[in-house]
């Protein structure tokens, strides 16, 4: 039996009193594009660290193709490639030159490096700019140039942890439309921490981390399909009195999600009528429409995942202890 990509076992952190991470189990089969979903400080930046072999957990066994993170590293470190949140590139080198330092950190050289480097440069839409120096390059072609090095020495598990970061929407699909396509020419397990919903429905499964705890864990169509087919949301000014309202009057199932509720009567449509005639003055909007994978990250999490605030100013607090 093949062992998982990544197999994650009762992984908690803690820095200080603070924990970031919290009894986490989490298994990722080989050739899987898997998303961690989470605003800032929810935790995924300290399981890239750990996965990565820059620090061990404070308890439990974090193992990549059954290798495990703490005792066995430099094991570790030859299967996995990362592309952090800030380029590892030298500025004043070609991309070239950048792409042949790193091959030799991992003994590539000679013929192998080059044809590797061009295998890889061609795959990404990088060749044309190889002998640029990484400082005259967009974002877009630095994070494809990056994502290169991260891939030079044929990872089985590539670790992308907010990999489009500062990009334009058009710079991130042509990124993302690079990462699939060396998906499916090399078979890499790909790893990807985001705050995107449009990266996170990519992916073949999804993790939702909430302040350092897994809550969910599916393909996204799966997890949409968890919170119903299509139903009905309503934006009003009080989520907690209209949803006793509707569930007192008509007994359907609520959910709160946010700022609006979620009703699931068992015809949306004919029901939505009745709504509107019982409780019209407590309702701002009401949309009938399938869940969206903010929806479902909403319901396992109750905050958006661009809602960092609080994580950013707990953090801040906690620096100043």
């Amino acid at each position: 039996m093949n062992d998982p990509a990544v197999n994650i076992q009762g992984v908690t952190h803690r820095y200080g009193t603070h924990r970031a991470l919290d009894d986490i189990a989490l298994q990722v089969a080989p050739g899987t594009l898997y998303g961690l979903l989470g605003p800032n400080g929810s935790g995924k930046t300290t399981l890239f660290r750990i996965l990565s072999t820059l620090m061990p957990p404070s308890e439990g066994t974090a193992q990549v193709f059954g290798l495990d993170t703490t005792h066995q590293p430099d094991a570790v470190r030859q299967r996995i490639g990362v592309v952090f949140q800030d380029e590892a590139l030298d500025e004043t080198l070609t991309v070239r030159e950048n792409l042949r330092f790193q091959g030799s950190l991992y003994g590539l050289h000679g013929a192998a490096r080059r044809n590797r480097i061009d295998t890889l440069l061609e795959r990404l839409d990088v060749a044309d700019r190889g002998h640029d120096t990484v400082d005259d390059l967009s974002g877009g072609l630095r994070r494809r140039a990056d994502l290169a090095r991260g891939l030079l020495h044929r990872p089985d598990l590539l670790l992308l942890d907010e990999p489009t970061a500062g990009l334009d929407p058009a710079a991130r699909r042509t990124f993302w439309t690079a990462v699939q396509r060396l998906q499916a020419a090399e078979g890499t397990t790909l790893l990807v921490a985001t705050h995107l919903m449009d990266e996170a429905e990519r992916c073949d499964r999804v993790g939702i981390l909430s302040d350092g705890a897994l809550v969910a864990d599916g393909a996204p169509e799966a997890l949409k399909a968890d919170l119903g087919t299509e139903t009905i949301w309503v934006d009003t000014e009080s989520p907690t009195l209209l949803r006793n309202r509707i569930e007192a009057q008509f007994g359907v199932p609520t959910r709160i999600v946010g700022a609006t509720v979620q009703v699931a009567p068992s015809n949306p449509p004919a029901f939505l009528p009745s709504l509107y005639e019982a409780l019209g003055d407590r309702i701002r909007s009401a949309t009938l429409r399938p869940p969206t994978l903010e929806d479902v990250f909403m319901v396992h999490a109750g905050v958006s995942p661009d809602d960092d605030r609080e994580h950013a100013l707990a953090r801040a607090a906690r620096m100043q202890d």
